[in-house]
């Protein structure tokens, strides 16, 4: 079910609690609403959607990835970029890491590691400072 995007900066705020197999129609929700913005989004985690779950749903390339209970283990090559975001009007400057290695389960909770480059890994670390509370 495509999901309204919260834009309280207050709701959004708050740190997302982790997910458990009981909150999968949540990913599917979240997957839902990813696929009705892809004109204009690329990523978007639960909290966007008004869950305080650590789900977070991307787009690599034509793939839609789901990722429940994301972690950033590794990050290295700081730079600076700027970033606007569905549930905040404007963009603003933020500080990103070219190269992290994330944690994650699938929807099967099963987990996985991987390293992840570039726009890819910028998506991701946006997405998991939504699960943490941080707005840029």
């Amino acid at each position: 079910m495509v999901r309204d995007i919260v834009r309280d900066p207050l709701l959004l705020a708050k740190k997302s609690l982790p997910a458990t197999e009981e909150d999968l129609p949540v990913a599917e929700d979240l997957l839902d609403t990813l696929r009705a913005h892809l004109d204009h989004c690329v990523g978007l985690a639960a909290n966007m959607i008004g869950e305080r779950k650590r789900i977070i749903a991307v787009c690599n390339g034509p793939l839609l990835v789901v990722m429940l209970n994301p972690a950033i283990l590794r990050k290295s090559g700081e730079y600076e970029t700027e970033e606007s975001c569905l549930s905040l009007e404007g963009s603003r400057k933020t500080r990103r890491y070219r190269t992290i290695t994330v944690s994650w389960q699938d929807t099967a909770m099963k987990s996985h590691t991987d390293t992840l480059n570039g726009y890819m890994a910028q998506i991701v670390q946006h997405e998991i400072d939504h699960c943490n509370g941080i707005l840029i």
